[in-house]
Parts: C-alpha cells; sequence; structure tokens
C-alpha cells in the first residue's frame, strides 16, 4: 500500500540510519568546517539539480552559519555574463568545464573549506567542482547516496565519483534512484535524499557551532530577519566576508 504512512515510515528508517551511523563521519567534518572558519575561511556550498536544496540549507538561513556561501549555476548568469536560457538547459550540469566557469566567478581563498552534495554523485559538474577543490588544496566533505554511487556510471572523463575525491564522505543513505516507494506499474515516489541531505547539513552545524564554542571561538550565525533587529545582526556580520559571501537567492 502507498499512502501517508508508508512513506513517513520509510523516512523515519531513514532518519534513524543517518544519525545513527553517520555520526563519526559528521562529526569529522565538523572538525573541518570548525578549522576553516577559526583560521577566516568561508564554507563553500555546492549541489547541482535538487542537491541544490541541501546546499541551500547551509546558506543565509536562521541559524546557521554566516560564513557560508552557495556555488550555483545560477552564478553564471547572476554574476557573470550568460544568457539566462543557457542555464535553463536541465543537462548542462553534465557539460565538462562549467564547475570551472562557477569557480571562477567566486572569491575563493585558501582556507575555505567545500561542501558539495549529489545524490548519484557522478554527474560532471559535480566531480569537477570537487576535482579542483582538491587541486587548489582545499578539504572536500561529500553528502552523497553510497549506494546509489556506487551503482552508477560516472559522467566526467575521468570516470571518477564524488566520494573517490572527498575528505569525508557523508552516506545520506538513499536508496537506488533515491525513491523508495514502488508503484505497480513501474517507477517508485517518496524520495530520501533531500531530506536526510538536510538533516546531515543541519548536525554538521550543529557540530561546527559546538566546536567554536567549545574553542571560544563566537560563531557567527544567522537571526531570522523577520524577529526585531535580525536583520541588522546579520548585516552587520555579513560585512567581515563582503562578496565571499553571496545570499543569492537563500
Amino acid at each position: 500500500m502507498i499512502d501517508q504512512e508508508a512513506y513517513a515510515e520509510v523516512a523515519r528508517r531513514a532518519v534513524d540510519c543517518l544519525v545513527t551511523t553517520q555520526r563519526d563521519a559528521i562529526a569529522r567534518a565538523g572538525g573541518l568546517v570548525a578549522e576553516s572558519l577559526m583560521a577566516g575561511g568561508v564554507l563553500q556550498a555546492y549541489g547541482t539539480g535538487h542537491s541544490r536544496a541541501v546546499a541551500l540549507e547551509l546558506v543565509g538561513r536562521a541559524g546557521g552559519l554566516i560564513p557560508a556561501n552557495q556555488l550555483a549555476i545560477r552564478d553564471l548568469v547572476y554574476y557573470g555574463d550568460s544568457p539566462a536560457a543557457e542555464i535553463l538547459d536541465p543537462l548542462l550540469e553534465r557539460a565538462p568545464g562549467l564547475a570551472a566557469r562557477i569557480w571562477a566567478l567566486a572569491d575563493i581563498r585558501p582556507a575555505d573549506v567545500f561542501v558539495i552534495v549529489s545524490n548519484s554523485g557522478g554527474n560532471g559538474a559535480v566531480v569537477e567542482m570537487a576535482q579542483l577543490a582538491k587541486t587548489h588544496g582545499h578539504q572536500v566533505i561529500a553528502i552523497t547516496s553510497l549506494e546509489h554511487s556506487g551503482e552508477a556510471a560516472s559522467r566526467q572523463p575521468s570516470s571518477l565519483r564524488l566520494a573517490n575525491l572527498a575528505d569525508v564522505v557523508i552516506d545520506n543513505g538513499a536508496p537506488w534512484g533515491d525513491a523508495t516507494l514502488p508503484l505497480p506499474g513501474g517507477g517508485a515516489i517518496g524520495p530520501l535524499s533531500s531530506l536526510t541531505g538536510i538533516l546531515a547539513a543541519n548536525l554538521l552545524v550543529a557540530d561546527v557551532v559546538g566546536r567554536q564554542l567549545k574553542a571560544g571561538a563566537p560563531p557567527a550565525v544567522f537571526r531570522s530577519a523577520n524577529t526585531p533587529g535580525g536583520y541588522d545582526h546579520n548585516a552587520d556580520l555579513l560585512t567581515q566576508y563582503g562578496g565571499r559571501v553571496r545570499l543569492g537567492d537563500a
């Protein structure tokens, strides 16, 4: 049977699995991010397709880290001179050289750390971004599905997947194809990667902030702009980072 309770049960199991199996990976990732931020770095979050939702969760939101910037395909239009029609191509994320074009438009500095999100882990722009980060000496944290990535072919010339390049891999626990409830005529509904990916992102933030507090380094955290003084609080802290942190549509 397919109904709310069927998906709710799948979601509960996925959340429990992530919390119980990925805590060590998230703690290792938290150490890398905290070290970066305390050295003046920025968390660079990147994802394409629906993985953008997980990257966006790390950027520009109440209760989130201020020194966090989202790299995105939209940057080609927002900050470059590409026509808007180009980024409407759903296959653009597979184009060679795309990540390098996005990278060139950002103010990325040596202390920055990368969180790259991809359920499949094999699309060209995701693998290329991880390669660029490693080539430039940055630590890379991946949020990906090890099950899907292990079975899917890489769409990048190196044949590498995101997990092959990351310093820390957080497994979102999503199955092959992401969706979980099979339909009688084929296909399925009930995807998991956004749900567990966003949970992983917020567990990561909690770990980072805990480390900063223990080190006596007050964390720079967004307050809701819809609360008294929230907007001014955020604006004051954002001035420390200038164009390094671009909120875009965050």
